[in-house]
């Protein structure tokens, strides 16, 4: 924003003073992210700048990690790259079988959070719910609570013989814990406090006599909310649902807790590889997440100024 051109000496310092102090906090939060994009295309097996790279060699750079990706852990990774290659690489290649395991699971929950998340804000929604504040910090508490007490909570509640245990694979005390379905609703239950709060955002500005007068046309419940409610609502769920993505994607402490062996998330993936085979392949998979992530941003934002122009608001 330019200056009024009536602004005094102190206020024009003090103006560009605030903004080099906004880009030194940006360049201080953002630096430990760019900074693994050119490593992740370090030709040497180092974490650090080699010196072909800091002068900008090409035999400094190479895409060596990128291709480990899809190599590490296949059969035969030095045969012809044909069909039976890429075969071998789907099937038997650690990272894709991390990237195939966390696209499931976080399909999957965003489903299951998303549903029971827009359920739960819109039941919120309305003045004649009893204890909804009560009822809000319960559910938002999972983003409260640190993710170690929830995951240790939920290993108790999903582990087999427990008091609390569900009726899942083991006929004789239950099992959740080491299963798809376990993995899977603890991450729903990450993820549901995020969708709770962006669609009961959206519905704040929501007119309610939107569906009294589809009421008074005939239209019963259903029909009312996927015609009326549904449509002016959905940026706000489909917000939601990528940030409850993001948080499944995202997720490692809840895995190392519930998951079992075949459950191998990408962070699962990259906590293992820091521990046992430090490798700079984790940080092309660090640079594919920075861009993924860069991404769900970019849709969100649309989706906020897709909102402001349903409610008649210009966007900044």
């Amino acid at each position: 924003m330019a200056l009024p051109t009536y602004a005094s000496p102190l206020e024009k310092v003090w103006h560009y003073a605030y903004l080099v102090l906004c880009g030194l906090i940006f360049f201080f939060l953002i630096a430990p992210i760019v900074v693994v994009i050119p490593l992740s295309f370090n030709a040497e097996p180092y974490f650090t700048f080699t010196d072909k790279m800091l002068s900008l060699d090409p035999e400094g750079y190479s895409m060596r990690w990128y291709d480990t990706l899809l190599t590490f852990g296949m059969t035969n990774p030095d045969a012809p790259r044909g069909w039976s290659w890429w075969v071998d690489a789907w099937q038997n290649a650690k990272w894709v079988n991390a990237a195939k395991s966390s696209i499931i699971i976080g399909v999957f929950s965003t489903i299951v959070a998303t549903v029971l998340g827009t359920l739960a804000a819109l039941g919120l929604s309305r003045p004649e719910m009893p204890f909804r504040r009560i009822i809000m910090a319960v559910l938002i508490s999972p983003m409260i609570v640190p993710i170690i007490i929830t995951a240790t909570g939920m290993f108790f509640y999903s582990n087999p013989c427990a008091p609390l245990g569900w009726i899942g694979l083991e006929p004789s005390c239950g099992k959740l814990a080491g299963t798809y379905l376990g993995v899977i609703l603890a991450h729903a239950t990450l993820g549901i406090p995020f969708v709770i709060i962006t669609v009961t955002a959206t519905l704040i500005g929501f007119d309610q006599s939107l569906n009294r007068a589809a009421a008074s046309l005939g239209a019963n419940p259903r029909v009312t909310f996927f015609r009326v409610t549904m449509p002016l609502i959905l940026p706000g769920v489909i917000s939601g649902a990528l940030f409850a993505f993001v948080t499944s994607f995202d997720e490692v402490v809840a895995v190392l807790f519930i998951a079992g062996p075949d459950q191998q998330t990408i962070p699962r993936q990259m906590w293992t590889g820091i521990r046992e085979q430090i490798s700079p392949a984790i940080l092309a998979v660090a640079t594919l997440l920075v861009i993924f992530s860069i991404a769900l941003l970019t849709t969100v934002e649309l989706l906020r100024r897709r909102t402001e122009r349903l409610r008649g608001v210009t966007p900044r």
